[in-house]
């Protein structure tokens, strides 16, 4: 009889256990985008859903990319990652010039926007 109200507590905290693991939770984050065009939009939610996004939708009039992700899966420097080396400026993150003038002519945008900082280098005396 104790073996077996051992065993049937034993099943009912597992079941209970396993009940309580939450699920991942989905993130949604805005993250501006610098872009021009439909190519541009195309190719930006291409890479935040290459770099874990579930769902990303790039506003071409605010420059917005809308994402949802599982924190699991992913980070919002990940897409922003992903979206600068596909050749776009984003918040946080500066495509490299070569990613850059990789684009179409009409998806090349205005940089000012996202001037990069540059390094200091130590004066030679």
């Amino acid at each position: 009889m104790k073996k077996q109200l051992s065993f049937l507590l034993s099943f009912v905290l597992i079941v209970i256990g396993s009940y309580a693991q939450t699920k991942p939770v989905a993130k949604t984050e805005k993250i501006k985008v610098w872009g021009n065009c439909e190519m541009c939009k195309s190719k930006i939610e291409k890479a935040a859903t290459a770099a874990g996004a579930s769902y990303a939708l790039w506003n071409e009039e605010a420059k917005i990319l809308t994402v949802k992700y599982t924190a699991a899966k992913t980070t919002n420097l990940k897409i922003q990652q992903k979206v600068a080396a596909a050749g776009y400026d984003t918040q946080d993150v500066t495509a490299t010039d070569e990613a850059y003038k990789n684009l179409p002519e009409c998806c090349q945008y205005d940089r000012k926007a996202t001037e990069k900082k540059e390094e200091t280098k130590p004066v030679n005396q």
